[in-house]
């Protein structure tokens, strides 16, 4: 088993403690000059993910509560399924938190992948976890969903609250919608999903939403059945391979993240 390194090199950036974050820009028109402002953070922050991200390569987003504790079954399941998504050769990618998040980073290390966290600065301090080969940090959550979203290939989903709804939805509508491709959902609980699986089927049956709506995810409790789902529908469908990453340019300040080939 690998040892993970317990201090995890921090991409933050700049200015992200600054008092003036995502509820001040939410709290309806401000003046001119604090727009222009809030733009400048929003633009600095998609600027900073981008650039740090742009060389991780292919990845799986796994998605999950932060409460679950090493001896739960939800965090057990979430180490195995990013070991098992580490050994697809993708990079696994989390919120960089406690619970399922740290559970798929951990495993991801487990068995020498790479581990990225996108952490959230909020009132309540989430503190990293230590199965990281990078984290950044964002103020803003809309910024920090399209990091989890921009860079994979699928989408893994254990149990979780109301974050972990908002992210699933956020990842099936831009599927619906054709804003992304049809990347693979995976839901994996299937006890803990029943009742949203059996809701996606009254919404069906009133005409929210079409029959063809209901193959946008599958659900299972087997990681084997999760890998082959992926590799079938992420792998396979857009021939996804160990390309060599992009030169990186010294003038632009791209360096190596840990872990990682060049």
């Amino acid at each position: 088993m690998a040892i993970p390194n317990p201090q995890p090199k921090i991409e933050t950036t700049p200015n992200v403690a600054a008092k003036r974050g995502e509820r001040h820009f939410l709290e309806g028109p401000k003046s001119r000059g604090s727009e222009a402002m809030t733009l400048w953070r929003v633009l600095r922050e998609f600027f900073y993910g981008f650039r740090k991200l742009h060389f991780i390569g292919p990845c799986v987003t796994v998605f999950g509560s932060a409460r679950f504790k090493e001896d739960h079954r939800y965090y057990k399941l979430a180490r195995e399924v990013g070991a098992a998504v580490a050994d697809q050769g993708f990079t696994v990618i989390t919120g960089g938190g406690p619970g399922v998040m740290e559970a798929a980073n951990r495993g991801a290390k487990d068995v020498g992948g790479r581990s990225i966290g996108c952490n959230i600065i909020l009132p309540f301090e989430q503190r990293p976890n230590p199965y990281l080969d990078a984290m950044l940090e964002f103020r803003y959550f809309f910024v920090r969903k399209v990091m989890l979203v921009k860079y994979s290939y699928a989408f893994v989903v254990l149990p979780g609250g109301v974050g972990t709804m908002d992210e699933l939805f956020e990842a099936l509508t831009l599927i619906q919608t054709r804003k992304i491709l049809d990347f693979p959902v995976v839901l994996m609980g299937k006890d803990y999903y029943a009742p949203l699986i059996d809701f996606f089927g009254d919404m069906a049956r009133a005409g929210t939403i079409s029959e063809a709506d209901m193959r946008l995810f599958m659900i299972t409790d087997s990681v084997e059945e999760a890998m082959a789902h992926i590799e079938k529908h992420a792998v396979q469908k857009f021939g996804l391979t160990r390309a060599k990453a992009p030169k990186r340019r010294w003038w632009l300040g791209e360096t190596r993240l840990p872990s990682q080939p060049s």
